[in-house]
This record gives structure tokens, sequence and C-alpha cells, in this order.
């Protein structure tokens, strides 16, 4: 399904009205399947569009994750699961990132509950999170060279 059919099909959807009313063009692709609406995000945009719908109503963010598209690119995916519990709706943000520049706003301003979530990422994808208060390891000790769920990060570690 296209953009503008999902555009289309969820025309009543909160998060969509208000995003594209608010910054029209942020949202570079839509996808709704098994009930699961995502909408992926510019990556230069998203501490904006996340702003946007926590006004619109989207009152509770659930986690941020990453996965790796190696090779592909842009190589990385950061998604971040949000909830309306007024609406009864989940939304699910996601934006893309490139591997010569692995790095994305932080949303930790909006929603503080993002910031040891962003450091799980940035340990273990290297994705680095501009504007976080605390960016350091979190999982591997600080020590540790490397981010140990890269795609082409060595099976046995670097020895």
């Amino acid at each position: 399904m296209s953009k503008e059919a999902v555009f289309e099909a969820l025309k009543d959807n909160s998060a969509i009205q208000a995003l594209e009313s608010a910054a029209p063009g942020v949202i570079t692709g839509a996808k709704y399947d098994r009930n699961e609406l995502t909408l992926t995000i510019a990556r230069d945009s998203i501490r904006r569009a996340c702003e946007i719908v926590r006004a619109a109503g989207y009152n509770f963010f659930s986690d941020c994750t990453c996965v790796d598209w190696y090779p592909s690119e842009p190589r990385f995916q950061v998604t971040y699961h949000l909830l309306s519990h007024r609406l009864k709706q989940r939304v699910r943000l996601c934006v893309m990132v490139d591997s010569s520049d692995p790095s994305v706003e932080s949303i930790t301003s909006i929603w503080p509950a993002a910031n040891y979530y962003e450091r799980e990422v940035w340990d273990l994808f290297g994705v680095r999170f501009h504007g976080h208060p605390d960016l350091r390891r979190i999982m591997m000790p600080e020590e540790w060279e490397g981010h140990p769920l890269q795609k082409t990060y060595p099976v046995e570690g670097y020895r």
C-alpha cells in the first residue's frame, strides 16, 4: 500500500493529521499492516515529529530500538513506539540512518523515558543521539571496543 493509500485509508488518524498539518512532507513513508501504523520520518525531523504527535495525544513513549540492515543503505532503522491512552491508538515512527553519519536527534527532551533506550541503541548499534544528556555505555563495559549488534561486528568480538 502506498503512502497516499495509507493516508486515505487512515484519514481520521490523529498522528497523520497532526504531522501533515504541522509539518507537511516530514512523513517520507507509511505502512499500515495488521492494524499497526508505521510512519517513516525524515531523519532531521524526528524531534519535531515527536513534539507534534505528543501534542496530538500520543502521551506514552514505550520503546526505542534499532535494526541494522547491512549491507543496505541507509543502514540503520531507529524505531520509536508511541501510544495514546485517550485515543487508544499506537503509532510507530521510524528514521532511516546512513552508516556514513550514524546519528539522529535525541527525543529525551520530549520523553525523558527515552534516555536509557537511546543509550542502549548507541551502545549496541553505534547510532549517536545529538542532544542526549548523558550518552554513554549502558550494557557493555566502558572500555569495550565496537558495537556488538552491528552486523559487521565479529562473532567472537575483536581480539
